[in-house]
């Protein structure tokens, strides 16, 4: 029997990844305890190789490799260049915050490295079996990740939390997809399809398969109901490891959607929207009412993702090209305010003390008025406050749900809106309003100082100039669907 060669071409990126994170493991394990930095080095070098051989490898059109598992499109490049950026960030934000806990290890770098690749494979995918396994890579990733302060019970228990919650979310995608080979005779997306197009199946266990897959990527997007888990694991976990769940994934978890939903399930769209109805409600709903009664920032914030998670829905219900752009356009505004407002929760933080609590940001006007000024940008488009970005992450998807004939959801996603800006104008109200509980200064590093100004400024940036990133994420939807 006779088999082609695959072309590895497409996959380079992840295959320089693999490699990269046994130097680093090698590497930490010969130099970490006199360099503890090295893993740091190396983790942010492989990120930037990993960039421009994205780069160099993207060409035009659709590219299928590994008899037609793996895929190299626009979508797939462009997306993975925003992974590498907000991971390389994330670095940055975390490297002092890991330090001083005892947690700059190479463990921390690989896994989250390995977690990269989970991201960069769930992008790729064309076929079932590749979707799922570079969903566990990153799960598994992440399970460990909150787990790895191991001293701490509230870090030990969230993880516990998220791994079982998570494997009962992986086990409903697991059932629905072998419901849709049941159905359709076959694993491979674009086969798949065909098949559902050709109209000759039992639509019953098509559906019954469908109901169990949205589930899944319901728990891997945090939309209610299936949000249990964010909370307490964003409440639990070391920050730095909540700004990697809260960040990145969610860029991996739209291109998922898009890979299964719309381009394997695109012909049920009528099925899905249903659905995906109920669960963006539900999210607005919940995210916003519940965010209102937290004083813990990070468990407020996870109610937060939880509603953003319900906003991106909107996009993919319209069930169109400029709807998936707009979802598009929706999660890379999210994951720019959630890098720059963990990174401002980490800045906070020092040796013995985590800033955790809204009252920490009380009178930060006054001890530092150029870092309330950037908390303030960062509130404001997560509000969805004029001139900030986060207005037109919002117009856009509303403007979508409204094209495709669901005024009543858009004026329910409005409502919930302006309910959801109170406890992000609360935080302003804080920092420039209430007396300062300490005094001391914030001395961050250059790079962290550098990174974090350029992070707000950007969210001012592309609220008056819109244009570059909705083009791009246009660009990536209309040549990859």
């Amino acid at each position: 029997m006779n088999f082609m060669q695959p072309d590895f071409v497409p996959a380079y990126p992840e295959i320089f990844l693999l490699v990269m994170v046994c130097v680093v493991l090698l590497a930490d394990l010969a130099w970490g305890e006199k360099k503890p930095y090295m893993a740091y080095l190396l983790s942010q070098i492989t990120l930037l190789g990993c960039a421009l051989i994205t780069f160099g490898t993207s060409a035009p059109g659709i590219v299928y490799t590994f008899s037609g598992m793996f895929v190299d499109d626009a979508m797939a490049d462009i997306l993975k260049m925003l992974v590498y950026i907000t991971v390389a960030t994330v670095l940055v934000y975390s490297r002092a915050y890991i330090s001083v806990r005892g947690m700059l290890s190479g463990e921390f770098f690989s896994l989250a490295l390995f977690a990269t690749l989970g991201m960069m494979v769930m992008i790729s995918a064309s076929h079932f079996l590749t979707l799922y396994l570079g969903l566990e890579l990153l799960s598994l990733s992440l399970y460990a990740m909150v787990a790895l302060r191991r001293e701490s019970a509230a870090a030990t228990e969230a993880a516990i939390k998220f791994f079982v919650l998570g494997a009962l979310a992986s086990g409903f995608l697991l059932y629905g997809m072998s419901m849709i080979y049941g159905a359709t005779g076959s694993l491979n997306i674009a086969r798949v399809t065909e098949v559902i197009q050709g109209g000759a199946l039992n639509h019953e266990v098509l559906v019954v398969g469908l109901v169990f897959i949205v589930a899944g990527i319901s728990f891997k997007l945090s939309a209610a109901p299936f949000h249990m888990w964010a909370p307490d694991v964003y409440q639990g976990a070391p920050t730095a490891v909540v700004l990697f769940i809260g960040a990145a994934p969610k860029l991996a978890a739209f291109g998922f959607v898009m890979r299964l939903l719309v381009e394997g399930m695109g012909a049920m769209v009528a099925d899905w929207q249903g659905m995906l109805v109920i669960l963006a409600v539900m999210s607005m709903m919940i995210g916003n009412l519940a965010a209102i009664a937290q004083t813990n920032i990070k468990r407020m914030l996870a109610y937060s993702t939880i509603s953003h998670m319900g906003f991106m829905l909107l996009g993919i219900i319209a069930g169109n090209e400029n709807g998936y752009s707009s979802s598009m356009f929706y999660v890379v505004v999210y994951v720019l305010m959630t890098l720059g407002t963990f990174g401002m929760i980490m800045l906070l933080s020092h040796e013995g003390f985590e800033a955790d609590k809204l009252d920490d940001f009380k009178g930060l006007n006054r001890r530092n008025p150029w870092y309330a000024f950037i908390t303030l940008l960062l509130m404001f488009s997560m509000a969805g406050v004029p001139p900030t970005v986060g207005i037109y992450a919002k117009l856009s998807v509303l403007q979508a749900v409204l094209s495709a004939g669901y005024i009543w959801l858009a004026v329910v996603a409005v409502l919930f809106s302006l309910i959801g800006a109170f406890y992000y104008l609360r935080i302003v109200k804080l920092m420039y309003f209430d007396e300062p509980e300490t005094d001391a200064p914030l001395l961050p590093e250059g790079d962290v100082k550098l990174l974090i100004s350029a992070n707000g400024l950007a969210i001012l940036a592309f609220g008056l100039f819109p244009q570059t990133l909705m083009a791009l994420c246009a660009y990536a939807i209309q040549q990859s669907i």
